[in-house]
């Protein structure tokens, strides 16, 4: 039977509890390929996170993650404005889960390759299960995964991007771990309970300390040393005199778990 196209809302799917919001990608029986609308679907869930938000989760439903830009949406659409407009939508995309204020989890039940590899090394976090394969194999379809390329290079030494890039060969979710791309590999069976604990971990800390850690974190690691110190060190300073950092002090002090104010 032929796969009816999900409608845009159902390309992904959105789920919200105890200040977690899960992304679910639902394009199953295409392999969560990348398309248009989807790249769009997700870009505005970003975009439209509330600020009592304390994590984001990434998932997919079916035996993919996610297989990369959808071939068959490219083959049909030979447009250099089309691609163009494509390719710039997906780096958008990426870049604005890395500027993403709170942290985000890639949560890898299946295959993740070529821009979904991309999509996991945007995240903060990467828990896979342990039977996942993992390619940026664009190159044995003659397309050079280019653009993944700048978010797996930014995970991983560049000899080894450049070899996963350039052989386009696939590597286990163990080897993937090894390189940099995962946080954490898990047995199969226990991928749904270690992202929940792990995303409820995040969402129990102080929101202020949170996002300020990310603030501070993400842009850091591209600067110079001194340029970092500065950086870091004015969002330190923030988070020192907020109300939170007062009430973890206190908490402290008095040997009592902290009541987070998110001021």
């Amino acid at each position: 039977m032929a796969e009816i196209e999900a409608s845009a809302e159902e390309l992904v799917l959105r789920e919200e509890h105890d200040g977690i919001v899960t992304l679910t990608l639902n394009r199953p029986l295409k392999f969560n390929a990348l398309t248009g609308p989807m790249i769009a679907r997700l870009q505005s869930e970003f975009e439209n996170l509330g600020d009592d938000v304390r994590c984001v989760v990434i998932a997919a439903n079916g035996r993919a993650f996610c297989a990369g830009h959808d071939l068959n949406e490219m083959k049909d659409n030979r447009d250099q404005a089309f691609y163009d407009k494509l390719f710039t939508a997906g780096s958008t995309l990426m870049q604005t889960i890395v500027a993403c204020p709170v942290p985000v989890i890639a949560k890898v039940q299946g295959m993740a390759f070529a821009a979904g590899g991309q999509l996991i090394c945007s995240c903060d976090l990467a828990v896979a299960a342990e039977s996942v394969p993992f390619a940026f194999s664009g190159v044995k379809l003659g397309l050079f995964c280019s653009t993944p390329a700048v978010a797996l290079s930014r995970n991983v030494t560049p000899k080894r991007a450049f070899d996963l890039l350039v052989t386009g060969r696939t590597i286990t979710a163990h080897e993937a771990l090894d390189a940099g791309i995962l946080s954490a590999v898990v047995p199969d069976a226990e991928l749904d309970e270690a992202v929940a604990k792990l995303a409820g971990d995040i969402a129990a800390k102080s929101p202020v300390a949170v996002r300020a850690g990310k603030a501070a974190f993400v842009p850091q690691i591209g600067m110079q040393l001194a340029d970092a110190y500065a950086h870091a060190g004015s969002y330190m300073l923030k988070n020192a005199m907020s109300e939170d950092a007062a009430e973890g002090m206190a908490a402290f002090s008095e040997k009592r778990p902290p009541v987070w104010k998110g001021r």
